[in-house]
């Protein structure tokens, strides 16, 4: 059962109620910046969490300013589509409502899960309020990060120029959400190398004979994004799969599984020339 602390108590809450219904994940962020994203990525982590647990969900997004460039924004680091919040009351068999803020923001009612901001070089240099994206431009990562990883560059002022998407994602997946999430040289660096490390090793385990999950990695990986969604947990556990002595085919699958709660798209590049 997933359970997430509440930050109005400071204590672990079940995300589905015992009469178990559709669950309602609000997202509330006054505009479009780095952090805002961040704000929707987590909530779309929540939402596959709760679908692969068997609840069905309604995804709901409330902003003051910036609705398109938000969608955008979403849109391009694989986060799910968010329908925009406007006066709606409760949906037919709604049994639970979540809100996912970010850290400082908004106050609703109701359980709510706070996400710490982002913070690029600019920021502590004083040039990109907001984690605003202008502050990541050195050869290194505008080279460096998009070569090898299929994906349209994110270009907008909310994200980091010329890093792919799925790169930015695996950066900030990395990160605790309860602690500001640092989108440097470093962290993109180490989040493009994992990222084509684990697709290539996807595509090569793949022609082994497949075999399944084993149900220790299984338990081990639920337990940990059913933890307050522990994704730095879920990395740990797929390092450690990578790394082991299972067999390939059952490596394929966990990392197949895991991504269905990651969205990496780590089976991306089966089928392609080793």
């Amino acid at each position: 059962m997933l359970r997430i602390i509440d930050a109005r108590t400071g204590e672990p809450v079940d995300a589905v109620p015992a009469r178990r219904g559709l669950t309602r994940v609000e997202v509330h962020v006054p505009g479009y910046d780095t952090s805002a994203l961040r704000v929707l990525l987590v909530a779309d982590v929540l939402l596959r969490a709760l679908e692969l647990g068997g609840t069905p969900v309604w995804a709901l997004l409330t902003a003051d300013r910036d609705q398109a460039e938000l969608h955008a924004g979403a849109a391009a680091l694989g986060i799910r589509p968010f329908e925009d919040l406007w006066e709606v009351g409760p949906a037919w068999g709604e049994s639970q409502v979540v809100h996912v803020v970010g850290e400082g923001g908004a106050t609703p009612e109701g359980l709510r899960v706070v996400v710490a901001p982002v913070e690029t070089p600019g920021d502590a240099e004083g040039t990109a309020p907001g984690g605003l994206g202008a502050s990541v431009e050195t050869p290194e990562v505008a080279e460096g990060i998009a070569p090898g990883v299929v994906g349209a560059p994110v270009r907008t002022s909310g994200t980091v120029p010329g890093a792919d998407p799925a790169v930015v994602r695996l950066a900030l997946l990395t990160q605790p959400r309860s602690t500001p999430a640092r989108l440097d040289e470093r962290a993109l660096g180490q989040a493009h190398e994992t990222l084509v490390r684990w697709r290539r090793a996807v595509a090569a385990w793949a022609r082994q004979p497949s075999r399944p999950v084993p149900d220790e990695v299984r338990g081990r990986l639920r337990t940990a994004w059913e933890d307050d969604l522990d994704v730095p947990e879920v990395l740990r556990v797929l390092k450690w799969v990578e790394e082991s002595e299972l067999p390939e085919g059952a490596r394929f699958e966990t990392y197949a599984y895991a991504d269905r709660l990651l969205g990496l798209e780590l089976t991306r590049d089966l089928g392609s020339p080793s």
